[in-house]
């Protein structure tokens, strides 16, 4: 893998407890742009986000359509729109139909932020109750970028990263605890 330049994270059940300590352990100088795609239900992302920016070392904030990504920056998926990272690195949004049962859908995202950013991106797959995001997280690692998965043992929800596991594999399988250390260790100079 090339130096990390984007991270993209998928949860569902249970995600928002573990985004929360994943947030608050990233370093406050990490220069990637880190997108999330979290199933919630809601019809809003703005609590979660707000939730969310309490923990957070970095600036938490809705993805929006057209705007670039940046570094230091979380960004949240908006309900009810796919997220996408087109190739000038810029988001967009699609109401294209439901993948894996979702929108957002963490394949979506994952599927256009490995073209956008090949072997220079890395992918994070947490607690989950369904299988989205295994096909995408295996797009990463095929542009030759990372995979990390939360330890299925660890995942309040384990259905997610065992699928990752068994459709992308990984190349980093954790608890939850030792995801942000790792991050920091890989994407900080």
């Amino acid at each position: 893998m090339a130096s990390p330049q984007a991270i993209v994270i998928g949860c569902s059940a249970g995600g928002l407890t573990a985004l929360e300590l994943l947030f608050a352990g990233l370093d406050a100088a990490l220069p990637l742009p880190v997108a999330v795609c979290c199933h919630t239900g809601a019809s809003t992302v703005d609590l979660m986000c707000e939730l969310l920016a309490h923990h957070a070392t970095l600036p938490v904030e809705e993805a929006r359509e057209r705007s670039p990504l940046r570094g230091g920056v979380i960004y949240i998926a908006p309900s009810g729109y796919h997220l996408l990272v087109e190739n000038n690195r810029r988001f967009s949004l699609s109401v294209d139909g439901r993948v894996s049962f979702a929108r957002p859908s963490i394949d979506v995202l994952f599927d256009s932020a490995a073209e956008a950013y090949r072997d220079t991106l890395i992918g994070v797959v947490l607690t989950g109750a369904n299988s989205d995001g295994a096909a995408g997280l295996a797009r990463i690692r095929e542009y030759g970028g990372m995979a990390v998965v939360q330890d299925p043992d660890d995942a309040e929800v384990p259905t997610m990263p065992a699928a990752a596991i068994a459709r992308a594999g990984a190349d980093h399988c954790l608890p939850l605890a030792d995801i942000a250390p790792l991050l920091n260790r890989l994407c900080l100079p």
